[in-house]
């Protein structure tokens, strides 16, 4: 619409309907253009921080509980933008002698005070919508860098395309975070799941390991794309929330599947052996826990 025709429709001038539709824009609720406003649509459509803040608050930090609990102390770790790893960088405050490289104003915001974390943070351009640093000069700051785990969440992710977000700039700096990484960690929760938009970031073969919560059992879609991800080989961590209280790391449901190491970059220095075992292990006990978990939902 116009703005003089939404200056008709609810009575008021335009200077006022353009300052108002400025600030729906910034709530991810429409976009601006020449003259007047439309309706995000589909692929394009992107949430400011005011709106996704505010959505699936309980979920974000069950996810935030779960994945710090894979971050151990002395990494080194690269933390991109988003909702869920702002609630992330609260967790690794904790963590001694961690190493924490972000393009994200809240990361580092969130880590200003640990005296024990230190941060690194990428040059280029602020970009207000999600308090990001994007553009060629965050990616040429990237250049040359290796950490053990990449930390990202996006708007979208499904088995075909992997991770997306429907910003190009904000994609391109994703790209490089993962490229500094030798395994790549997704935070997302299950709004997101089966939703895809339009720049992909991390392909469905690039992810490690997807940290996600429960979807709800009317929820198909969301637990079809979980599987399909699964059989792709990527590790899922699922994080529950009971009650609308989000469930502490220590409590919570994790479904891991193992990774076919040739598709996973090796840390400098690791011990492949070691790698090897902790993951058998790990597989052991993530079907001991789905079977279980199966035979629960089979009851119910």
């Amino acid at each position: 619409m116009s703005l003089r025709e939404l200056a008709r429709v609810v009575q008021t001038s335009e200077v006022t309907v353009r300052r108002d539709v400025r600030a729906l824009e910034a709530e991810g609720l429409l976009d601006r253009r020449h003259g007047g406003a439309v309706l995000p649509g589909g692929f394009t459509r992107e949430s400011g921080f005011p709106q996704k803040s505010h959505l699936a608050t309980a979920e974000k930090t069950a996810i935030a509980d779960l994945a710090a609990g894979f971050v151990e102390e002395g990494e080194a770790i690269v933390v991109g933008a988003g909702t869920t790893t702002q609630e992330l960088a609260r967790r690794l405050a904790r963590v001694p002698g961690l190493t924490v490289v972000t393009n994200s104003l809240l990361v580092a915001q969130a880590l200003a005070h640990a005296n024990r974390v230190e941060v690194v943070m990428t040059g280029g351009t602020l970009r207000g919508s999600n308090y990001a640093l994007v553009g060629s000069g965050a990616e040429q700051s990237l250049q040359g860098l290796r950490v053990s785990r990449a930390f990202l969440s996006g708007s979208g992710l499904t088995a075909e395309r992997g991770l997306s977000t429907s910003n190009m700039l904000s994609a391109s700096v994703d790209r490089a975070l993962v490229q500094a990484a030798a395994e790549v960690v997704v935070l997302a929760d299950h709004t997101k799941l089966g939703t895809d938009t339009m720049f992909q970031t991390v392909p469905t073969d690039v992810i490690t390991r997807l940290v996600t919560d429960e979807p709800p059992g009317h929820d198909d879609r969301a637990a079809t794309e979980l599987q399909a991800l699964a059989d792709q080989g990527v590790q899922i961590a699922v994080a529950g929330a009971a009650g609308g209280e989000p469930v502490p790391a220590s409590s919570a449901r994790r479904r891991d599947v193992p990774l076919p190491g040739p598709r996973r970059g090796q840390v400098p220095g690791g011990n492949p052996g070691l790698r090897t075992a902790a993951v058998l292990g790990d597989q052991s006990a993530g079907a001991d826990r789905e079977r279980a978990r199966v035979a629960d939902l089979r009851r119910r």
